[in-house]
């Protein structure tokens, strides 16, 4: 699911991931990484809070950034995703609350891993989204239930495109 929606991301894509720990957030990311067609590896931001990955085809860049660490807007804002926000697709982790200032559309995605609504909690590798089982994960990965709502007219335009990919 994540590679696919990956393939329709463009340049100004806001997408905020939210979920506990162990939700699948940084996996769900590597797959929207495939999708864009980035050079990797993509691996969780949380020490050095944001990475950029250029395109391998002439695409929009990824700027994959952890706000888990952050302790408010003001540090979000000391980032300057604003200045490359039009020229890359931007996907913040732990972004709710924080990055809807951002843009007026955005995609937030709820990642949830247990099922109960909490976002998941635990230990393990992520999965890729959906509502099933994806190839790749791991022996005793619980699925993910994936709750998206979009903002603003840009993903009110696609959301037929987003719903199918379920």
């Amino acid at each position: 699911m994540a590679e696919r929606l990956g393939a329709l991301l463009r340049a100004g894509d806001l997408v905020l991931l939210t979920g506990g720990l162990g939700a699948g957030k940084t996996t769900f990311t590597q797959g929207l990484a495939l999708g864009l067609r980035v050079r990797g590896p993509i691996t969780s931001p949380t020490f050095v809070v944001s990475r950029e990955h250029p395109s391998l085809v002439g695409g929009p860049p990824l700027v994959h950034v952890d706000a888990y660490r952050l302790q408010g807007a003001a540090e979000l804002d000391d980032l300057d995703l604003d200045a490359e926000l039009a020229e890359a697709v931007t996907v913040v982790e732990w972004g709710h609350g924080l990055a809807e200032a951002l843009s007026e559309d955005y995609l937030e995605l709820t990642l949830d891993r247990t099922g109960d609504g909490s976002g998941g909690s635990g230990d393990g590798p992520g999965g890729s989204g959906g509502s099933g089982e994806e190839p790749g994960d791991e022996p005793g990965d619980v699925p993910r239930i994936i709750v998206a709502r979009g903002h603003g007219a840009r993903w009110a335009a696609v959301w037929s495109q987003i719903a199918a990919l379920a």
